[in-house]
């Protein structure tokens, strides 16, 4: 039986814009809140983002049939995203206007196979280091029978963006 799944997103230049103008922070509470829009592979994937403090970031799934790969569990792809997400904004927490950073490296564990039985998954990201030129961070996501079902870490490379706000 075959399925469908319709959804909008917002314009990506307005979400990169702001992140060109505001400190992380700010940056990711207004992500939170509303008043800046969410980047569109958000929207896709059905993320949200509930907690964001300098260093620490906390974000939501719920699994569905759309995240699924051919055995019948949420792609390992998604959780990483999902990992790479959380922990990249607790390194971007902590920056200020005019930083930003990239992903060099990401190392997943896989703890458990997630289906939609697994309920609203959280992932929280953590800052283990933040020099100028590099960031570490770590994250792990729980089910919500409180069960680890993935664990990551990343490095990060922090640069200031080019005068102007352009790339």
């Amino acid at each position: 039986m075959t399925r469908e799944r319709t959804y909008t997103w917002s314009d990506p230049v307005l979400t990169a814009e702001a992140s060109k103008a505001m400190a992380g922070l700010d940056l990711l509470r207004g992500l939170r809140d509303g008043t800046v829009p969410p980047a569109p592979f958000a929207s896709l994937i059905g993320l949200s983002m509930s907690d964001v403090e300098h260093g620490l970031v906390v974000m939501h799934l719920t699994p569905a049939e759309y995240h699924y790969n051919p055995i019948g569990t949420m792609h390992g792809g998604i959780l990483a995203t999902l990992l790479d997400s959380v922990m990249g904004c607790a390194v971007h927490s902590t920056l200020s206007k005019g930083r930003a950073y990239t992903s060099l490296e990401i190392k997943v564990n896989y703890v458990r196979a997630v289906t939609i039985a697994s309920g609203e998954l959280s992932a929280e990201g953590r800052l283990v280091h933040g020099g100028r030129r590099s960031a570490v961070a770590e994250g792990k996501v729980i089910d919500a029978l409180g069960r680890l079902c993935a664990t990551a870490s990343t490095t990060c490379m922090v640069f200031d963006l080019p005068a102007g706000g352009g790339e």
